[in-house]
């Protein structure tokens, strides 16, 4: 018996019977969504079910043809991949296809092929390698190399432009959390998104002022924590012992001019980046009052459709807000939706729960790995699907805003699905290999 043979003995059979019925449940998924409740179910290559349909078989294939290949050879040309993605991802932007507003497509024959899917397999993949390499993020260079190899990509898909991709690279922060980031990071995150939610509510109105007449509330927002900084920051100094007061002090200035420049930042690009319907769409998801009757359109139709399921749902094919097309984007961004009216909240529930499953699976095979790029490498994937999952069920919710993620194995696209399908294969290889010394 070869080696291999016996490596692949050690492939873990629930990750993959999990990715099986999540791959299984969402092209049963998508046929309702693409067909409708009238009518036999058409197939063949020119329907989006029988496109996926392609796409599952050809991932399918890949994924056992990877699960033949020695790991090292996917430590040995991470660097490789990582550069390859990125030209791709330069390279779509100079020659690409225009598809909803972002240059981010290669078109070929009827089909296209996304990039940036495959940046988020590129860039675990040198993150786990230089974090491997340099025995994890404990040091200040360290942790902005890190940032950098993850930034590159984010920023190339951010010119395209794809906002929504972007947010799913802070996925990373699992992974860099786990080998030594400091949680002081996961706390200043957490005052960002404090600061820009107040940045976005403080400058949706228009107040009268003596020096400024008639300007935004934001105004108001900057002067009040201007106001409020500086009593912390007094505060701070007085009760700080003195041969720390000078250091402390220090901190808290840079920290409130920080967060000050950082809203600044924020509306901004609220008001001079964004385009009028992405600044509706975020407005519409604070409850703030827009120009547009149409802006909360798509949202509220989820929600229309999500509530008719109610507890059980109406069964396959037989929803009405999704089967006769009311949700737009139902193949793709609003898949969620399909799922949720047909198979009701106990449905909608129980993916949820399978699907946190895979990712805590995940999770699992990442700790029990002696090697540190497998390590790393899992927890790379485990958050880019869970990101994944919290800002498309978020958005379809209502809790996040219209950005146009897909819900992976779930929504219609041959790039995500491909691309998932490849990071979850090289998972199961390199752990089926977790008892070899692997660098």
């Amino acid at each position: 018996m070869t080696r291999n043979s016996d490596i692949l003995r050690n492939i873990d059979g629930l990750t993959i019977l999990l990715f099986l019925l999540l791959a299984g449940i969402g092209w049963v998924n998508l046929i309702s969504a693409a067909t409708g409740p009238d009518g036999p179910v058409e197939w063949g290559m020119g329907t989006l079910h029988g496109k996926q349909g392609l796409w599952l078989v050809v991932s399918l294939v890949l994924g056992f043809l990877v699960l033949q290949v020695e790991g090292t050879f996917f430590i040995r040309t991470a660097w490789l991949n990582y550069g390859i993605t990125l030209l791709l991802c330069a390279l779509v932007l100079v020659v690409g296809r225009k598809v909803g507003g972002a240059r981010s497509w290669f078109g070929v024959g009827g089909f296209g092929i996304q990039p940036s899917e495959f940046a988020k397999l590129g860039a675990t993949m040198a993150l786990a390698w230089y974090c491997s390499k340099e025995g994890g993020l404990k040091a200040f260079g360290q942790r902005i190399r890190a940032a950098v190899i993850v930034g590159i990509p984010a920023g190339l898909i951010l010119l395209q432009p794809d906002a929504g991709t972007v947010l799913v690279f802070l996925g990373f922060v699992f992974a860099m959390y786990r080998e030594g980031l400091s949680g002081a990071v996961l706390i200043v995150g957490f005052a960002a998104v404090v600061m820009a939610v107040l940045t976005i509510l403080s400058g949706a109105g228009t107040l009268e002022y003596p020096l400024f007449g008639e300007a935004n509330g934001i105004y108001r927002f900057w002067l009040l924590f201007i106001a409020l900084g500086a009593g912390v920051i007094a505060i701070l100094r007085n009760a700080t012992l003195p041969r720390y007061r000078a250091r402390v002090t220090a901190r808290a200035i840079a920290s409130v001019l920080a967060a000050l420049l950082f809203s600044v930042a924020m509306h901004l690009a609220l008001e001079e980046v964004l385009k009028p319907h992405q600044r509706e769409r975020i407005q519409v998801l604070f409850g703030l009052e827009v120009d547009n009757p149409d802006a909360d359109y798509n949202i509220r139709h989820a929600k229309t459709a999500i509530g008719s399921g109610g507890w059980t749902g109406m069964g396959w094919r037989e929803g009405p807000m999704t089967g006769y097309g009311f949700v737009p984007e139902q193949e793709t961004d609003f898949i969620f939706c399909v799922w949720a009216e047909e198979r009701g909240l106990v449905g909608a529930v129980l993916f949820l729960l399978l699907f946190a499953g895979f990712i805590l699976r995940i999770l699992f095979l990442a700790e029990r790995q002696r090697s540190q790029f497998t390590r790393v490498y899992a927890y790379g994937v485990g958050g880019i699907l869970f990101m994944h999952m919290l800002i498309n069920v978020g958005m379809v919710l209502g809790l996040a805003p219209v950005i146009g993620i897909p819900l992976p194995f779930m929504s219609y696209g041959g790039s995500s699905f491909m691309a998932f399908s490849l990071m979850i294969a090289i998972l199961l290889r390199l752990d089926a290999e977790r008892f070899s010394v692997l660098r």
